[in-house]
């Protein structure tokens, strides 16, 4: 058995159809055939039932499937361990985080890293928590940065920062000069824009509401967070974002609250057991540093 043949194998299985995976891997239908029967006949088993239009895998396919997609993650990894610089004069950082972090948080930080290590390329992507687990477990990137509650059972969180949650309206809003406490009365009745459910921050909000009884009176939905503050500033919605997106923003204000919301617990996500790369052991103590650091300056308080 060889590499090409689980490469082949995975292919095929996760096309569903021997000719979408042989344009996929630059090689003809009957060579790409041909494979799969001589691991099927190394294996002793048949990997595919061929009766249907499309291809599925069988129970031998599926069990095999499991084993061969870890093994693939492991060599690849492997690979990239032989290319990878202890001394950090080259190397690669795959990232992905949530984007309510971004413009606070990982921005400042990643600026930070690279003016450190300016030889690491960094691939940046921002995404919901939901999709950042499933690649992690697929090692299609090596650290995310998203909330500790995660829900993967093959990852590991290293906790980074706690995240206060505002209440927030823009400038002009009619609550913008109120200086007392709203309660869950005066909440019901303001709208509101939000990020859409496929945002961790949804949830958490949703829960705060109904922890106090009441349903929140949405507006305005978006998938930004430059869209939600957009609305915001109209001065007709009012939203709940991380209160350090507010801070030193003239045309946001910080509302107080009778029932404070509890503050989310940011984490930096890996595999557990993964590899890790000189270059992602360098960014989670770069990371770990950082915001230890922040924490103890007085211009942080």
């Amino acid at each position: 058995m060889l590499l090409r043949h689980v490469r082949y194998f995975l292919a095929v299985a996760e096309a569903g159809n021997f000719t979408r995976a042989a344009e996929t891997l630059h090689v003809s239908q009957p060579t790409l055939s041909q494979q799969i029967r001589q691991l099927e006949d190394t294996l002793g088993a048949p990997l595919f039932d061929r009766s249907g239009r499309s291809v599925r895998l069988t129970d031998a396919g599926q069990a095999y499937y499991v084993h061969a997609r870890r093994a693939l993650q492991d060599l690849e990894a492997g690979q990239r361990a032989i290319h990878d610089v202890g001394e950090l004069t080259r190397g690669n950082l795959r990232l992905a985080m949530t984007p309510t972090f971004t413009p606070y948080l990982v921005v400042p930080l990643i600026v930070a890293f690279n003016a450190r290590y300016p030889n690491i390329t960094l691939s940046l992507r921002e995404m919901p928590q939901e999709r950042v687990e499933p690649l992690l477990t697929d090692d299609d990137i090596d650290i995310g940065i998203a909330f500790d509650d995660i829900h993967l059972p093959d990852l590991e969180a290293t906790p980074l920062i706690d995240e206060p949650l505002a209440y927030m309206v823009g400038a002009s809003h009619p609550l913008a000069r109120r200086r007392a406490a709203l309660g869950a009365e005066a909440l019901a009745g303001e709208s509101m824009a939000m990020l859409t459910r496929e945002f961790a921050t949804r949830g958490y909000i949703a829960r705060y509401f109904g922890g106090l009884g009441i349903e929140p009176r949405i507006a305005f939905e978006a998938n930004s967070v430059s869209a939600v503050l957009d609305a915001v500033r109209s001065g007709r919605h009012a939203t709940v974002l991380p209160a350090a997106i507010a801070a030193g923003q003239a045309d946001l204000r910080i509302l107080k609250l009778e029932r404070p919301l509890p503050p989310r617990h940011a984490a930096l996500l890996q595999r557990k057991g993964a590899y890790r790369t000189a270059a992602a052991r360098a960014f989670v103590d770069f990371a770990l540093s950082e915001f230890k650091r922040r924490r103890a300056s007085p211009a942080h308080d």
